[in-house]
């Protein structure tokens, strides 16, 4: 049994052709709009879109010290990078009383008791640094090291 004996496209075209053929207004620009869609619809969902591999990362390499350092080219090394820290964590530190500042002067200029709130953000704060000091006691063991001693090379 062939498939066309059931299904026969001629007499759909005919009776399409026939329908086209008969004066009807707009009959043409119903056709065009009818097209724009079908091909418009069609070119939205063939359209390709091609992903490009991502760029290959830049590697940035960790410099290595020089393997002639001494140890007191180190402990300056150290006691530097120390100091820097120190002066980013001050520079921290007097951004955050700032803003703590300004969110008193807000409240007060509102008309809102910031102390409570002031109260409970330092207990928040007292906890968590607690919290760190407990866990790098864990970690780590005796918290009071004395980092000044003289280092002994224990492999000679």
């Amino acid at each position: 049994m062939r498939y066309f004996r059931r299904v026969n496209p001629v007499g759909g075209i005919s009776d399409f052709w026939s329908y086209i053929r008969q004066p009807q207004p707009y009959r043409w620009a119903f056709l065009l709009v009818s097209l724009l869609a079908c091909l418009g619809l069609i070119s939205i969902l063939t359209h390709e879109r091609v992903f490009m591999p991502p760029e290959q990362p830049e590697v940035e390499y960790i410099r290595t010290f020089a393997a002639d350092r001494t140890d007191e080219e180190i402990r300056q090394s150290n006691l530097e990078n120390q100091r820097l820290k120190e002066e980013r964590q001050a520079e921290l530190d007097r951004i955050e009383e700032e803003k703590r500042d300004l969110y008193r002067r807000v409240g007060a200029a509102t008309g809102v008791d910031t102390t409570a709130a002031e109260a409970k953000a330092e207990a928040e704060r007292d906890a968590a640094e607690q919290a760190e000091r407990e866990r790098l006691e864990r970690l780590f063991g005796e918290q009071n090291q004395d980092t000044d001693a003289t280092v002994v090379d224990q492999g000679e």
